[in-house]
């Protein structure tokens, strides 16, 4: 019924009093809109600029208020400067008209064709600007001034959507880099902004618009990229401290190699470089240069940095290199290396750390076990007990290992297997009993902190890092490992312990060890009461020898200790833990009770135990040579105690809204002044704002190229290499739940058919 009225309505009046109507509907003169501005911030002509910057911020100051969007305009040169130039609407001029079929196609330099996107226009014809003169080019004055516009304003609630308000502040972008050295992403970092502002409109800015940012950081940093990472670490060798960095170039000048360590790391190795372990990581860069830091074993049992490198091949030559600068840098070999059976690691060893013992990781060689001898003899746990009681032990002699060795092979039918030869032939440098004598040898089997160490790296990096934010995430990396440090060592100062015994030893390890040290010597001085005692003593001469019966120990349980009382109590147990830890065993504890002697003798309290094994320090601090930086480091510092007085003010009168009034209305008072005033600040360039932040100026030239980008193992697939077993267990697909009364799969306790009673005859079944 309405269709049929409105047709006949039209019908009516026909098609020349539709048109004469609307015709009477449109306006005989244009419309124009003023912006309600207060005068303190409107263009007036005649007002004098500094700079064109300095008349530009006015101008977008004055629009921002009024409900517009300033673009620049058009500008005529004169005698080298500037003499004229005009700040317009944004909706100045007018779109070139294209016709729009939702088919249009588009050819650019002859390739394929595309299809075209139908864009809308905000212009409108507006004519509304400033117009700035200038004699000499040092000073500008407003001589036009337009103010009427031919379009609505917009609100200042929709003032947030416009080109104009979207804009990342300094602030902003130091707080986009900061989060970036944490491994967030720029969408993460304006997630946490608009939490902590209290929504997007306070923001001031948009996701796309962190994105664009973090790119155009990108595009800075560009194809000085390893330029800009030897300059900063070629300045840190020059004005830091014993600082070590070296660096080496292809036939090409691309940059294969990286090597760095700081004087805190060569403290460290004076202290826990007796045993180190290193591996190499991937996808820390875009560039595939492969990672490898050396990590040792701190005086809390932690992880500990001893420097670190970058080689874009894993080849022999690259760890050959490598090793050699951590030899020239650190100036003596350790005692024992950790690393897998890679075969490029293991030749550069032999040819670098002459005097090192080299070690591969027992976790490697294990889990192929499953892959060499197949699943049916992995499976069976007489075989892997065996295995594992002569493997993963210290306690046994290396003969005794030899002897279960043949027998496990001759029982178990592996006579005929050429890998289990192969490492029965590399006993020596993976097998525990082979390392009875070797110090500090105990302290690691595998090369699980190393890995552990690449988890902790990996966690603060990514395959996408430039060589500039890699180093920045890595310095971020070593700062909370040096903080935790300092935190362990203050946890050990100012914590007490429980007295498990009455033994003065407790008392005196107390003193000495860092605290998770202490435990295992208070497990160990403990044990010496509880599980140890003495069966038999002989007397050798000066010597006195001990036969100690430990409870629970592995295989019968005795052991020898053979000590001496002179001048100085000195004892040496067959367990030989303190040759391999560094820390006495429970045995030797004993022997000293039995002497009546209260405190450890000093000659078995190593100094990477004590509590002050190292200086508590912070990183090296470094500061640029030239005296823009050294502003922006002070301008950074000021800014820092502004943040920390305004958070503590707001925590000092949280709970009191008046004073919190007063503090809100002094400082919007503040940034009245500060828009009303035609005085502007000092106006960063986009370069010079990329350069504070990174801390590095753009070199003039590259003489460093990039790294190649060479194809390494590892690389490639973002899917890590599957072993035999882990693609057999794949394939076997979801394990499904079992009955609980009979085990099988396929139904469950309600229809086993274990618990169905049986029919009675005669009785009537109700069973489908």
């Amino acid at each position: 019924m309405a269709e049929e009225h409105l047709n006949s309505n039209f019908e009516d009046v026909g098609i020349e009093g539709i048109i004469s109507g609307f015709q009477r509907l449109s306006p005989s003169t244009e419309r124009t809109f003023k912006p309600s501005v207060p005068s303190s911030i409107t263009p007036v002509v005649g007002m004098v600029f500094s700079s064109l910057d300095a008349a530009y911020e006015f101008y977008q100051i004055y629009a921002k208020k009024g409900g517009f969007c300033v673009r620049k305009g058009s500008q005529t040169e004169k005698n080298g400067f500037i003499a004229y130039k005009y700040y317009t609407c944004s909706k100045e001029g007018h779109k070139p008209f294209k016709k729009f079929d939702g088919v249009l196609e588009v050819v650019k330099d002859g390739k394929k064709p595309r299809k075209g996107r139908n864009r809308p226009s905000i212009r409108t014809g507006c004519n509304a600007h400033i117009a700035l003169y200038s004699d000499d080019g040092k000073s500008y004055n407003l001589y036009r001034f337009v103010e009427q516009h031919n379009h609505t304003l917009i609100s200042q609630e929709d003032m947030q959507f416009v080109p104009s308000s979207r804009n990342l502040t300094v602030m902003k972008q130091k707080r986009i880099y900061s989060l970036s050295t944490l491994n967030l992403g720029p969408v993460k970092s304006f997630n946490i902004m608009r939490t902590e502002y209290g929504g997007f409109e306070e923001v001031g800015a948009t996701a796309v618009d962190c994105k664009n940012f973090k790119r155009d950081l990108n595009c800075f940093i560009g194809e000085y990229d390893a330029e800009m990472i030897v300059q900063r670490l070629t300045n840190k060798k020059e004005y830091l401290r014993d600082f070590s960095f070296e660096y080496t170039v292809d036939s090409n000048g691309c940059l294969t190699g990286l090597f760095w360590a700081d004087e805190v790391s060569k403290q460290n190795y004076l202290v826990f470089g007796d045993v180190i372990s290193f591996d190499a990581t991937f996808k820390t860069n875009k560039y595939k240069m492969v990672f490898v830091p050396f990590t040792g074993i701190d005086n809390h049992f932690h992880n500990v940095n001893l420097g670190a490198g970058l080689i874009a091949k894993e080849t022999t030559e690259s760890y050959v290199w490598l090793l050699t600068c951590f030899l020239n840098a650190f100036g003596h070999q350790p005692k024992v290396v950790v690393t897998d059976q890679d075969a490029a690691m293991k030749a550069a060893i032999e040819t670098v750390f002459t005097d090192s013992r080299h070690r591969l990781c027992m976790w490697h060689i294990m889990k192929k076990v499953a892959d060499k001898v197949g699943n049916v003899l992995c499976n069976d746990d007489t075989f892997k007990r065996r295995v594992c009681n002569i493997v993963w032990t210290d306690a046994i002699e290396p003969e005794m290992f030899e002897k279960e060795w043949q027998e496990i092979i001759h029982d178990f039918g592996l006579l005929q297997n050429i890998w289990l030869e192969s490492m029965f032939d590399l006993r020596s440098m993976w097998i525990p009993a082979f390392y009875r004598d070797e110090p500090m040898s105990g302290l690691m089997r595998t090369t699980s902190r190393s890995e552990s160490e690449n988890q902790f790296f990996g966690s603060v990096s990514n395959s996408q890092l430039t060589l500039v934010e890699f180093f920045s995430h890595f310095d971020m990396a070593i700062e909370a490992q040096r903080y935790n440090h300092r935190k362990n060592d203050h946890d050990t100062r100012n914590t007490e312990y429980d007295n498990w015994t009455d033994s003065p030893l407790e008392v005196h390890a107390h003193k000495l060890y860092t605290r998770a040290i202490f435990f295992d010597v208070q497990e160990e001085i403990l044990a010496s009461f509880e599980k140890c005692f003495s069966v038999n003593v002989k007397e050798e001469g000066e010597n006195a020898r001990f036969f100690i019966r430990d409870i629970s120990a592995f295989g019968n349980g005795f052991f020898e200790v053979l000590a001496k009382v002179d001048d100085e109590f000195s004892a040496s147990c067959s367990c030989k833990r303190f040759e391999q830890y560094g820390l006495l065993c429970r045995h030797v504890f004993l022997v000293i009770r039995m002497f009546e002697i209260e405190e450890i003798p000093e000659k078995y309290i190593l100094r990477r135990w004590i509590r002050e094994a190292v200086r508590n320090r912070a990183n090296c601090s470094f500061f640029a040579e030239d005296s823009s930086n050294v502003n922006i480091d002070e301008a950074n510092q000021v800014v820092r105690e502004i943040m920390l007085a305004s958070e503590c003010l707001c925590n000092r009168f949280f709970s009191n809204n008046e004073e919190l009034i007063k503090i809100r209305d002094e400082l919007k008072g503040m940034i009245q002044k500060a828009d009303e005033s035609s005085k502007t600040g000092l106006v960063f360039k986009k370069k010079d704002m990329m350069a504070s932040l990174l801390g590095y100026n753009l070199p003039s030239t590259s003489t460093v190229k990039l790294p190649p980008g060479i194809r390494n193992k590892g690389r490639g697939s973002h899917r890590r290499i599957k072993s035999k077993k882990e693609k057999a267990a794949s394939r076997m697909g979801k394990r499904h739940r079992g009955c609980k009364v009979c085990g099988m799969v396929g139904h469950d306790i309600r229809t086993c058919s274990a618990l169905v009673r049986p029919v009675v005859e005669g009785a009537v079944s109700t069973d489908k």
